[in-house]
């Protein structure tokens, strides 16, 4: 099995590779994964018809154009297609919702997987605390504590709280660019230990349980709105 697994940056994907490849290994799943990092995740086109313009490099400005390739490329294989992004402060079920229908009209010989990670990725590793024990023995057990799975609070933030107690206030002052570097560092760090059935994330477990259905039963499902008639 081939899976295509399309993410908005570097050191997202680093977690998410390593936790699809345990899922993978768990569940006696044989599969090739690529990984394609992108730079951020961007805005879906008004147009999804329309061809990206030529500098086109963020994830949502790429999916349609990536579906429509990817589904002339890979149907009539048991190719799956992951798309994991973060929610930021998107309505978590309304942006699957748009996410998924870009997958069905675009690529609709394939199976797709949407993952959204409540607030930003870093919710993926904070949910699984044996990892960041193993990896930080240091860490701050009251902020970890305080920390509310997968709320929106500014999560990447609060990872740094927790692994980096007596430098935290510094480097989240150092801000983007550099803070990616020190993300990517924290997330290979954790990786090394994570467990895919310890997470206690429920964005993660929802994109496992949608990920595995996928792969052993067929499209995950979608969820439409429901439409409420009044009649005056």
């Amino acid at each position: 099995m081939r899976i295509e697994i399309l993410t908005e940056d570097k050191s997202g994907s680093v977690a998410v590779e390593k936790l699809i490849r345990l899922i993978c290994l768990n569940e006696g799943i044989d599969a090739d994964l690529y990984v394609r990092p992108h730079r951020g995740c961007g805005s879906l086109p008004q147009d999804w018809s329309v061809k990206p313009h030529r500098f086109a490099s963020a994830l949502l400005e790429l999916l349609p154009a990536k579906c429509r390739a990817y589904n002339e490329a890979l149907k009539g294989t048991d190719a799956v297609l992951i798309v994991i992004m973060d929610s930021d402060d998107n309505d978590p079920d309304v942006l699957k919702r748009e996410l998924s229908l870009v997958c069905q009209k675009y690529a609709p010989d394939l199976k797709a997987v949407i993952g959204l990670c409540i607030e930003e990725v870093e919710s993926w590793l904070l949910g699984d605390h044996e990892a960041l024990e193993k990896a930080y023995p240091d860490y701050d057990r009251e902020a970890l504590a305080a920390y509310k799975q997968d709320s929106v609070c500014g999560t990447w933030e609060t990872l740094c709280r927790v692994v980096c107690p007596d430098t935290c206030e510094r480097i989240i002052d150092i801000g983007y660019p550099a803070i990616g570097e020190y993300k990517a560092r924290w997330s290979k760090a954790i990786t090394r230990y994570l467990k895919p059935e310890n997470n206690l994330s429920p964005s993660f477990k929802a994109f496992r349980k949608s990920f595995l259905y996928s792969v052993k039963m067929g499209n995950e499902p979608v969820k439409r709105p429901k439409v409420h008639t009044r009649t005056f």
